[in-house]
């Protein structure tokens, strides 16, 4: 039994490490006029104080659920906030009139299905989830 406990502790560890280690990719639509966006455009974006970016235009953020480990990560990484201090910040901007957040779309492929039916929209998915109908403009 003792083995048994060791064993899939070990498994468990190795899958989390790997779901920790998984890229990002910042997606577009394959027709939106530019290549690339900095960590900081994109933070802009994503916390409300731009909302447009060049080449695109007025945009509309997508977002994963709360319970996604690639939004965790995106919002830890990009937004530097944990999950309550991303609730929080959104909450307090809708509260006083001064944003709007991103649409929570679900998980990789309703992402992904967005981006590619929408030039305006961008939006993050699983970097091995990325296909043609999609362009990456930033990855972590």
């Amino acid at each position: 039994m003792k083995h048994i406990i060791q064993s899939l502790t070990i498994v468990l560890t190795c899958c989390v490490t790997t779901l920790v280690q998984a890229e990002i990719a910042v997606i577009v639509n394959p027709n939106a006029g530019i290549s690339s966006l900095s960590e900081d455009e994109i933070a802009k974006v994503y916390l409300g104080k731009s909302t447009a970016v060049t080449g695109i235009g007025q945009v509309v953020t997508i977002a994963q659920d709360d319970k996604s480990p690639v939004k965790v990560k995106f919002n830890e990484v990009i937004c530097k906030k944990n999950p309550s201090q991303y609730r929080a910040y959104w909450t307090q901007l809708v509260f006083t009139g001064k944003g709007t957040p991103p649409v929570d779309a679900g998980n990789d492929k309703a992402v992904k299905d967005l981006i590619a039916a929408n030039p305006s929209m961008i939006g993050y998915i699983d970097a091995s989830a990325v296909d043609a109908s999609v362009k990456v403009v930033y990855k972590f």
